[in-house]
C-alpha cells in the first residue's frame, strides 16, 4: 500500500459517524476555593469513528486537560467520559490501564522510544508486554505506509527524528486501538518530518479507518484534520469542517490566540 504524506484531506466530513469517545457535561477543576482553577466547564462533544478532528485553542484554553481526561490519563470533576459504550469515569486505577492498554494508542511530542531496541522491536513492544501476538501482515502493511520497511532493524539513534515519531506512530496504529489520541504530535519536527507525520496519520483514517483525535496549536497541522474543534476558557465556542490553514487561523484570531 502507498500513500501520499504531503496532502491535506478533502472530501465530506466524516462526522456522521457514531461516536468514538464522547465528553458529556464534563468539568475539571483544579484546587479549591480563592485558588480553584476551572479547566474544563461543563463540556460535551463527541469524536466520530474513523476521522481525523483536532483540538486547538488559546494557551490555558483546556485542549490538553480535555485530551487527558478523554483518554483516561486525567480524572473528570463532573459529567461524564464514554470510550465506544463503555463509561470510563467511573473505572478504578487497573480497569483504566487495560484500557489504555487494549483500546487506545498514544503519540506524544517526545518519542518515548527505547534506545536500546530496535525500531520494530519498539513497535511491537506493548504488545508482546500485554501478551498479544502481532498479526505479522497488519504489521507490514502499517510499517509500508509508514516507509519504514528498510528501517526496522536500526535503533533511534540511527533515526531521524521524523523516522522517530513515524515509528511511534506505528507503535500506537498497530494494536488496532479504537482511537489515537496525539498530543502537539509534530512540536519537535521540522516542517518536512512534521509533514510526513501528518500525512501518515491522515493516511492511516484514509486507508485503515482509524479514529484521530489532535491537540495542536499549529494551523497547518489543523488542516490535515476532517475537524477542528476550539476551546476558550475551558468550553467549547466553535468548529470547522475540512479546515484551511486560513480558516483556522481566522478562527484562532477571534479566539484571541
Amino acid at each position: 500500500m502507498t500513500s501520499t504524506f504531503t496532502d491535506p484531506p478533502g472530501g465530506a466530513p466524516a462526522a456522521a459517524a457514531p461516536p468514538a469517545v464522547t465528553a458529556e457535561g464534563v468539568s475539571k477543576v483544579y484546587g479549591a476555593g480563592d485558588a480553584a482553577v476551572h479547566a474544563l466547564r461543563g463540556v460535551g462533544v463527541g469524536f466520530a469513528r474513523g476521522a481525523f478532528t483536532a483540538i486547538m485553542g488559546p494557551s490555558g484554553s483546556g485542549k490538553s486537560t480535555l485530551m487527558h481526561c478523554l483518554a483516561g490519563l486525567d480524572t473528570v470533576t463532573s459529567g461524564r467520559i464514554m470510550l465506544g459504550d463503555a463509561e470510563i469515569t467511573g473505572m478504578g486505577d487497573r480497569q483504566l490501564t487495560l484500557l489504555r492498554r487494549d483500546r487506545v494508542g498514544f503519540v506524544f511530542q517526545a518519542f518515548n522510544l527505547l534506545p536500546t531496541l530496535t525500531a520494530e522491536q519498539n513497535i511491537l513492544l506493548p504488545m508482546e508486554l500485554a501478551g498479544h501476538k502481532p498479526d505479522r501482515a497488519w504489521f507490514q502493511q502499517v510499517v509500508d505506509v509508514l516507509g519504514l520497511r528498510d528501517r526496522l532493524g536500526h535503533r533511534p539513534s540511527e533515526l531521524s527524528g521524523g523516522q522517530q515519531q513515524r515509528v511511534a506512530c506505528a507503535r500506537a496504529i498497530v494494536a488496532r486501538p479504537e482511537v489515537i489520541f496525539a498530543d502537539e504530535p509534530t512540536g519537535n519536527l521540522d516542517s518536512r518530518a512534521g509533514a510526513e507525520v501528518l500525512g501518515f496519520l491522515r493516511a492511516s483514517v484514509r486507508e485503515m479507518g482509524q479514529t484521530i483525535v489532535m491537540v495542536t496549536h499549529d494551523p497547518v497541522a489543523a488542516s490535515y484534520a476532517d475537524r477542528v474543534v476550539f476551546l476558550r476558557d475551558g468550553a467549547i465556542v466553535s468548529e470547522i469542517y475540512q479546515p484551511s490553514p486560513e480558516a483556522v487561523l481566522d478562527r484562532l484570531k477571534s479566539l484571541g490566540a
